[in-house]
């Protein structure tokens, strides 16, 4: 008999998918219009990293041919042919979005406004900002017709000029320009005019001051076009044992900036000569296929559009608030964490929680050492900071840094040479693993014992991200727990020291191992007729074993709820394959990031919080942690935030077959949820009902 042909959604069409949902969002009249704008700077800032590693990756593939079918399910050429075409859908409706933000701008008498609508005092600004400004931070390369086309950096976006030679007699030559947005605003504030509010882009600023720069080399700019090129930006680390792995990781961070190109964008209304010279200084060829697209290319830059002073066209955030057991600001975090686990949830709770507990254990006596993992850490990083503190305060410090968190290294070099310096114990990753398990340990001595308090989480310790990624951080002195985070620290430092996990999954050890067994289990109850059921709460979930695990469980008729963010290879609701599974994507204000996994369990539900995605990277080439929440207060806490997740019907979509992105209406009567603000004002309410009980 013929084994059933189980459909599997593509990873890289699933993504496309998951940025289209963010698209979603820029074009929903009900998001504020400044965060509108924001959603298309995320968009592009998401799209860029995806052609950074992804698509650079299938184009890696191409040259395996057919032998790469087995290692991405499917032809690498025909794949990218379907990406581009499913890019190009999304970049015309990208362009028609931004056009129709333009016009309720207008109506908000805000007016973002080219080169050709300065009025007379408007110009007068313009050019002296230019001169004041931006002319010192402007290097323009000229391109003759035999000379060859300059390096285009990643990430930096170029007005691509023409120069017409004012003596009439010379060639017309081309000019390549830098917007340069590291050291200038995109955005620049115009004065404001009878209530109305006017902004130009920088790209506009250096068009209409283009003659200052060339005109005295006699040259005469007729046009300007933008153009970005987006390159390769995975890192290959040879395993040359003479050379230290922060040699490694600071070299390739130099040479990702080298890396090969995967897109190049253009302004579609930019003349064919143009264009044709381009291409062909380049080296591009028909399979490389320029993008055409707007105007203005780096929308990622519009995630900082400027708020204006208009609160009524941004999100109102709510102030972040204190965890119930930790409303006492004089009290000892460490003391109410050895009372009872505690669970804190990001960005609807403060943060400083964990910056207070470190900056605690830094000056506690009784604390010996202090041990974490860092994976992306803030520029300015708090949390660093309470680490050289507590090294200052004679405690053992140790730091696992991984140097390998992509487009993070240069700022996890800078912290770990720094924790270095001030005599902390670092250790650079583990050797072809990527350590991204979110833990910390603090060991003191109180009257002769040794006590532990140990931090395990689905998010980065950045304070940053914090206030707008949702994770959600356990604190705990349970021994069951500690003494297995322990063993994780002994790892980091001696390879060879596996160490044996009963009651946390780590990867890649046992975590792929736990969650066959957890999903196994749900089966045989679902057989012998018991109650199975699973809520399954992560950011990716494209793992080839677990997915069919999945369609398994749904045939043998468990209950699967899926709240996945990013890509999901599952098809939910396929008669005879998935009718049981259903699947749920939330798209709002802030960035769903916890990872949550609970299984029913016979009555006796298993409840896990994890830094890990169901993703083969995550389970079998990354050192990660998923820790089972043994509190009963707490298990009821996740369940209820999943279940107002599940049951919200504002700014959720339903995952289907088709990738519809269709989102989830409110029934008949029923009042409309939104996930992210029921969930504060459960933890809000939550708290009001604890502390007026005490």
């Amino acid at each position: 008999m013929a084994k059933k042909q189980l459909p599997y959604i593509n990873r890289e069409i699933a993504w496309l998918s998951f940025n289209d949902r963010v698209l979603q969002e820029a074009e929903d009249p009900t998001t504020p219009l400044i965060e509108r704008i924001k959603f298309l700077g995320i968009y592009s800032n998401n799209r860029d990293e995806f052609y950074r590693v992804r698509v650079a990756t299938v184009k890696r593939m191409t040259k395996l041919g057919k032998r790469a079918i087995p290692l991405i399910g499917e032809d690498p050429t025909e794949l990218l042919s379907t990406i581009l075409k499913r890019v190009i859908e999304q970049q015309k409706k990208f362009e028609l979005i931004y056009q129709n933000i333009l016009k309720e701008l207008k109506k908000n008498n805000i007016f973002i406004i080219d080169e050709t609508l300065l009025d007379k005092d408007q110009k007068l600004f313009v050019k002296d900002y230019f001169q004041s400004e931006l002319l010192s931070n402007l290097f323009p390369i000229i391109v003759e017709e035999n000379g060859s086309f300059p390096y285009l950096k990643d990430k930096s976006s170029y007005l691509y000029v023409r120069l017409v030679p004012m003596d009439g007699i010379q060639k017309q030559k081309y000019a390549l320009i830098e917007v340069p947005t590291r050291s200038n605003t995109r955005f620049v504030v115009l004065p404001a005019k009878q209530n109305k509010q006017f902004i130009i882009l920088l790209d506009d600023v250096i068009r209409f001051c283009l003659d200052e720069i060339f005109e005295v080399f006699r040259l005469e700019a007729t046009e300007a076009y933008n153009i970005k090129l987006t390159r390769d930006a995975e890192m290959d680390l040879d395993n040359d044992l003479s050379q230290s792995l922060l040699e490694k990781v600071s070299e390739g961070v130099k040479n990702r900036k080298k890396g090969s190109p995967v897109r190049l964008v253009y302004d579609g209304t930019m003349p064919k000569d143009m264009l044709s010279f381009m291409m062909r200084k380049l080296n591009f060829n028909k399979k490389d296929a320029p993008i055409p697209g707007g105007r203005y290319h780096n929308f990622k830059d519009f995630i900082t559009f400027p708020k204006l002073g208009r609160k009524d066209l941004v999100f109102n955030h709510k102030r972040p608030l204190n965890n119930k057991y930790l409303v006492n600001h004089k009290a000892s975090i460490i003391n109410a964490i050895k009372q009872r686990d505690i669970m804190l949830h990001y960005p609807y709770q403060s943060y400083d929680h964990i910056i207070a507990l470190l900056r605690e254990a830094s000056i506690d006596p009784n604390v010996e050492s202090i041990k974490i993992t860092l994976y992306r850490v803030a520029d300015s990083s708090k949390i660093a900071n309470a680490l050289i503190n507590a090294v200052k305060n004679g405690k053992q410090v140790t730091v696992v840094v991984e140097l390998q968190a992509r487009f993070d290294e240069e700022n996890n070099i800078y912290w770990a040479n720094k924790l270095n310096e001030e005599g902390a114990t670092v250790i650079y990753g583990v050797p072809r693993l990527k350590v991204h398990s979110k833990l910390f340990l603090i060991t003191m001595r109180e009257k002769g014992k040794e006590v532990k308090i140990a931090h395990v989480g689905t998010g980065n310790f950045n304070e940053k991200t914090a206030r707008i990624y949702t994770d959600a951080s356990l604190l705990t002195a349970d021994r069951r727990i500690t003494e297995e985070v322990n063993q994780v620290f002994n790892f980091f430092s001696d390879n060879f020291r596996v160490g044996t996990y009963k009651n946390l999954a780590v990867s890649p050890f046992n975590m792929r191992k736990s969650l066959v067994g957890l999903i196994s289990r749900e089966i045989s109850n679902a057989k012998e007729g018991k109650e199975a059921y699973m809520i399954i709460k992560v950011n990716n979930l494209v793992d080839r074993e677990l997915v069919n695990k999945l369609y398994e469980a749904s045939e043998a008729g468990v209950k699967v709820n899926l709240i996945v963010r990013g890509s999901c290879s599952i098809a939910c609701g396929v008669p005879g394959v998935s009718e049981n599974i259903k699947g749920i994507c939330i798209v709002d204000k802030y960035l769903e990031h916890s990872r949550i996994f609970v299984f029913a369990n016979d009555g006796h539900e298993r409840i896990f919080i994890s830094s890990a995605d169901w993703m083969p990277r995550n389970l079998d080439q990354r050192c990660e942690v998923a820790v089972p929440i043994y509190d009963k207060n707490i298990q009821k806490e996740l369940k209820d935030i999943l279940a107002i997740q599940l049951g919200s019907n504002v700014k959720t979509r339903i995952l289907d077959e088709k990738l519809s992105n269709k989102y989830k209406k409110p029934l008949a009567r029923q009042k409309q949820i939104r996930a992210q603000d029921a969930v504060y004002d459960y933890l809000l309410k939550e708290k009001q009902n604890y502390l007026k009980h005490l």
